[in-house]
C-alpha cells in the first residue's frame, strides 16, 4: 500500500516547481485534493507546455477490420466469438469506400483495429497494409499491442520481427489500445487470454526503438483500485523517460453497457479527477486527449482546463464505444466550434502532432 504523509498543500507547491511527483504524492492529490485545484495544477501544466492556446484535433475514421475475437474480454461489448453469425472480416472493396470516404471529408489517417482473429495469418495483416497503402497512401495509425502480440503467436515471431515486417508492408504508427489497466491483477481477471501488462509495455518499447510513434491509453473505473491506476501512470512514465516515443495519452471511463462487467459508470467528476491527474504526474508527455466520445461535447470541453490540449479525433467511424451504448457523434465543423467557445485556437494535426497546415506549406 502507498503511504504518503504529505499535505495536499506541498504537494500542489512542488508540482507548481515543475518537480516530479511520486506515486505516493500522487495517490495523495487524487484521494485528498479538490478537483479544482487538480484541474488549476493541470491547466498550468498544460499553458506551460503549449502556450499557444491551441487545441489539436485529427480527422480520421476508426476502422475495425474484424469483430471475430478469441480473447473474450469481459469488458468488451463489441466481439464476436469465432463461428458467431454475426462475425465479419471485411474485403478490401469494403476497405476502399471506406477510405475513400474518410478522405472526401479531410481525413489523413485511418485508425485500423480488430478483434484476435485465431484463422488470419499474419500475411493477411502485411497484405492489408500494402493495399491501403498502394491505393491511398493514407497513414496507417494500425494495431494496437494485443494484436501485435497475438499476431506474433500466430505466426511464430517475435515481438521486434512482426513490427518491423509491418513498418515494411506500410504500417506508420502504432493506437495505445488494449492497454485498460497496466496492472496484471486486473488483466487476469478481465481479459486473460489478452497480452500481459509486460507484453504490453514490450510492443511498445520495441516500436519506439524502430521510430515507431504511438499513443497510449487507459480504461479505468471497472475492478481496478487507486493505487493500480497510478502504477498505470508509472509504468507509461517510465517507459517514455527511456524512449520518448509516446505522442499522447487518452484516459476513458469504462462504459458497462451491455459488457460482463456490472459496475456503475464513472461520472464526469471522476473523469475529470483523472485526466487532472493524468496531465500532473505524466510530465513527460507532451499531449492528453479529451475524450469526447465518451463524455460528450460539454464534458469535453471542460477537460480543455483540466489538462487536455487536444480533442481527439473526429471518428467518422466508432463501434467498440458504441456497443456498449454511448453513442456521440461530432462534426470537424462542430469540434471547431466546441474548442472556439471554450477560448481556444483550433487546429487540424496529424498523427505525429504537426498541423496540417503546416504539412502542406502553409499557415
Amino acid at each position: 500500500m502507498m503511504d504518503c504523509q504529505k499535505p495536499v498543500s506541498d504537494i500542489a507547491s512542488k508540482v507548481r516547481q515543475q518537480k516530479r511527483i511520486s506515486k505516493e504524492e500522487a495517490l495523495e492529490l487524487y484521494r485528498h485534493a479538490d478537483v479544482n485545484l487538480l484541474g488549476s495544477l493541470a491547466h498550468e501544466i498544460r499553458l506551460k507546455k503549449h502556450p499557444d492556446k491551441l487545441v489539436t484535433y485529427v480527422i480520421d475514421r476508426n476502422i475495425n477490420y474484424t469483430n471475430v475475437c478469441i480473447s473474450g474480454c469481459k469488458f468488451c461489448a463489441f466481439f464476436k466469438a469465432p463461428g458467431h453469425s454475426q462475425g465479419y472480416v471485411l474485403s478490401k472493396e469494403e476497405l476502399l469506400k471506406k477510405i475513400l470516404e474518410t478522405q472526401e471529408l479531410g481525413g489523413t489517417q485511418i485508425l485500423l483495429q480488430g478483434g484476435l482473429h485465431p484463422d488470419l495469418s499474419l500475411e493477411f495483416y502485411e497484405d492489408m497494409l500494402s493495399f491501403i497503402k498502394k491505393e491511398f497512401g493514407i497513414h496507417c495509425h494500425a494495431f494496437s499491442p494485443p494484436e501485435i502480440v497475438h499476431f506474433a503467436n500466430i505466426s511464430g515471431n517475435s515481438i521486434r520481427e512482426v513490427l518491423e515486417r509491418l513498418k515494411v508492408a506500410g504500417l506508420d504508427s502504432i493506437p495505445g489500445g488494449g492497454a485498460e489497466i497496466l496492472v496484471d491483477r486486473v488483466r487476469q481477471q478481465t481479459s486473460p487470454n489478452k497480452a500481459t501488462a509486460a507484453e504490453w509495455l514490450e510492443v511498445m518499447e520495441t516500436a519506439h526503438n524502430l521510430g515507431l510513434k504511438t499513443t497510449a491509453t487507459m480504461m479505468f473505473g471497472h475492478i481496478e483500485t487507486d493505487e493500480e491506476r497510478i502504477e498505470h501512470l508509472e509504468q507509461l512514465r517510465s517507459l517514455q523517460d527511456r524512449t520518448e516515443g509516446f505522442t499522447a495519452f487518452i484516459p476513458w471511463p469504462f462504459q458497462p453497457g451491455n459488457t460482463e462487467i456490472e459496475c456503475k459508470p464513472a461520472t464526469s467528476y471522476e473523469y475529470l479527477k483523472m485526466l487532472a491527474l493524468s496531465r500532473i504526474y505524466l510530465d513527460n508527455f507532451p499531449n492528453i486527449q479529451a475524450s469526447w466520445v465518451t463524455q460528450g461535447p460539454k464534458i469535453a470541453q471542460i477537460s480543455l482546463f483540466y489538462g487536455a490540449n487536444d480533442f481527439g479525433s473526429t471518428m467518422i467511424e466508432e463501434n467498440v464505444v458504441a456497443a456498449a451504448g454511448v453513442s456521440h457523434r461530432l462534426s470537424e465543423n462542430k469540434i471547431r466550434q466546441l474548442i472556439n467557445q471554450a477560448g481556444f485556437i483550433p487546429k487540424q494535426r496529424l498523427m505525429d502532432y504537426t498541423l496540417a497546415d503546416e504539412r502542406n506549406g502553409s499557415v
